[in-house]
């Protein structure tokens, strides 16, 4: 997946085709996670797709329901939907900087073995 320690550092282009690709998959996740969402709000509490799109899109992004919620189906929906996001959150933003910090450390662990 990445390069061994013995390898060389990726070169830039190859590198930014890498970050693309991370960036690729981390935007099929957000977007998976949202199609979730706007299908449990529009079929557990009966709201429109612009409103269930608009509370996945408030609760995956960290900010919270804007509708009221009217049943208990879609309040447990929520509530495991809003723990589901903050996981969420993590992974992504571990898939968007695992190509950037291993290049970091992979150029520190070369500078390092330089040196000695």
């Amino acid at each position: 997946m990445f390069e061994h320690r013995d390898e060389p550092l990726l070169a830039g282009p190859a590198f930014l085709r890498r970050v693309a690709r991370y960036a690729a998959i981390a935007l099929g996740i957000d977007l998976f996670s949202l199609l979730i969402g706007v299908v449990g709000y529009h079929f557990l509490e009966d709201l429109s797709w612009v409103d269930s799109l608009l509370n996945a899109a408030m609760i995956l992004g960290g900010m919270g329901p804007v509708n009221e919620l009217h049943t208990t189906a879609g309040k447990l929906f929520a509530s495991f939907y809003a723990l589901y996001s903050g996981v969420i959150f993590v992974v992504v933003a571990g898939v968007l900087f695992a190509p950037v910090v291993h290049r970091f450390l992979h150029r520190f662990h070369l500078e390092t073995d330089n040196s000695s």
